[in-house]
């Protein structure tokens, strides 16, 4: 318990001079079944720590849990709380006036934010910190895929699951961590990294951040977190880019070659890539790693590829460890994700829910399978972000054949006056274009035969994709 008794520390929990063993560690998670929040409470159930949490729902993630031991209820009830917790871990989607989050408050257990607790566990690690606006859940587990697959090790805590090892988080002997970096509510700035990854820095988050340069600020001091010595790795021509702060930077382009690493020679058969990685360094000296093999869709992929591929060279992991690595990456669950892969349907599945994330699904999978009506079906997440860039989404969704909006998903937010899908349905010039509950959806997609199918959202869209794949199954047979 060693290592749990360091995070309290850290975060000046009375430790010394109490009797704490297994039987009496407990730490208790408000919103246990949010991506990031289950990976932290998977890490402490590992330590042998008593967990458990609360959640509003259900999901598959919570019953995964619940199966590794992890004992959740869904109801806000003060009385199946765990009062023998000495952490209380809450989720900033947890309203203020949640009755058990201010039950812990009133009688001063220690409340921390998931970020705090993020930041003490990799205090004394060396960390490998991947942020942006979109591309570090991917980019995050292809680095701890390759780093794990190689044998190296890491410990790793990510904000998707692992399509290799059916989970967000596992762990190591070697005092690495791999970690999400996330930008809401400023989280990132309480990592310290060995190696930053910035994927992107587009305005999202403005109900945070209030304006695009105040979020990109953000990303601009998460840079300065960056060790001494340590490495920062940005995608080439980030706006503002030129401002971000570390001794030692690197960028990458999937096509540019003014950028540190590119790619070369890229080949697309059947839904995958094939690519050479030129990498040049600080110094000049130029590496090169042939035929690598990539197979999910998408240039965005190659790119995030190239940010994992300069880790792994940074860390000392050989081209044949890394060829061999990546090609055995089966991705994360909702970042395209094939969910149908058949000569006569494709069927895509991906939790984009920024217009960025939206363009760059809609463009790599027209690319890869051309000639195919394309039909979307989106679910708006959050009214605000509807508000903030619903022409952009509109301009973006225009790039399918067919579009399907699903209503807005309100996650932590209330209803906004004027704002729903209807916002975005106007905007938009494709002519195929409908506004559908759930059921109605089910009911289209079953009357009218798609051979080509992408689901999108950060919303409970997921729960769609097995009745989904069933009504496509059964149409290409």
């Amino acid at each position: 318990m060693k290592a749990y008794h360091q995070i309290l520390k850290h975060l000046d929990v009375p430790v010394s001079g109490q009797d704490y063993s297994a039987s009496t560690d407990a730490a208790y998670f408000l919103g246990i079944g949010g991506i990031g929040m289950s990976a932290i409470a998977r890490y402490f159930n590992s330590l042998g720590v008593k967990v458990s949490g609360y959640d509003k729902t259900p999901t598959e993630l919570t019953k995964k849990l619940e199966a590794e031991g992890i004992k959740i209820h869904y109801e806000d009830n003060t009385a199946l709380v765990d009062k023998t917790a000495q952490l209380v871990v809450f989720t900033p989607a947890v309203p203020a006036a949640h009755q058990e989050l201010n039950y812990f408050r009133d009688h001063n257990y220690t409340v921390v934010k998931r970020s705090d607790v993020l930041g003490a566990i990799t205090n004394s690690s060396f960390n490998i910190c991947v942020a942006g606006t979109h591309g570090k859940t991917t980019t995050s587990t292809m680095v701890a895929h390759i780093l794990r697959h190689s044998e190296f090790g890491c410990n790793a805590f990510l904000g998707g699951i692992s399509g290799n090892y059916n989970s967000n988080f596992w762990s190591s002997e070697n005092n690495v961590a791999v970690v999400e970096a996330d930008e809401y509510d400023r989280s990132f700035l309480k990592l310290s990294p060995d190696v930053a990854i910035i994927t992107s820095m587009d305005p999202d988050h403005l109900d945070i951040y209030g304006t695009p340069e105040a979020m990109e600020q953000a990303f601009i001091d998460f840079s300065t977190r960056v060790k001494p010595n340590g490495l920062l790795i940005s995608k080439h021509g980030l706006k503002r880019g030129t401002e971000l702060s570390a001794a030692n930077q690197l960028t990458y382009d999937v096509n540019d070659d003014s950028a540190n690493a590119s790619a070369l020679n890229i080949q697309m058969n059947n839904g995958s890539y094939q690519f050479d990685v030129r990498i040049a360094d600080a110094s000049g000296s130029v590496a090169k790693i042939e035929n690598i093999v990539l197979n999910m869709g998408g240039m965005h992929n190659i790119e995030n590829a190239l940010a994992a591929i300069i880790v792994a060279k940074h860390v000392g992991i050989s081209e044949d460890e890394i060829r061999s690595a990546v090609a055995a990456f089966k991705g994360v669950k909702r970042r395209f994700e094939y969910i149908v892969k058949e000569e006569a349907g494709v069927f895509i599945d991906d939790y984009a829910h920024h217009p960025a994330e939206l363009k760059a699904l809609i463009t790599g999978a027209k690319e890869l399978f051309p000639g195919k009506k394309c039909t979307v079906v989106f679910q708006p997440h959050l009214f605000s972000r509807t508000k903030d860039f619903s022409g952009e989404f509109a301009a973006v969704l225009d790039l399918a054949d067919e579009v399907i909006l699903l209503p807005i998903y309100p996650a932590r937010e209330l209803p906004m006056a004027g704002v729903s899908s209807q916002l975005i349905l106007d905007a938009m010039q494709v002519e195929d274009k409908r506004i559908m509950d759930k059921e109605a959806l089910l009911d289209y997609i079953r009357n009218n035969e798609k051979t080509f199918l992408i689901t999108a959202g950060a919303g409970d869209i997921d729960r769609l994709v097995t009745p989904l794949k069933a009504i496509i199954q059964t149409a290409v047979k």
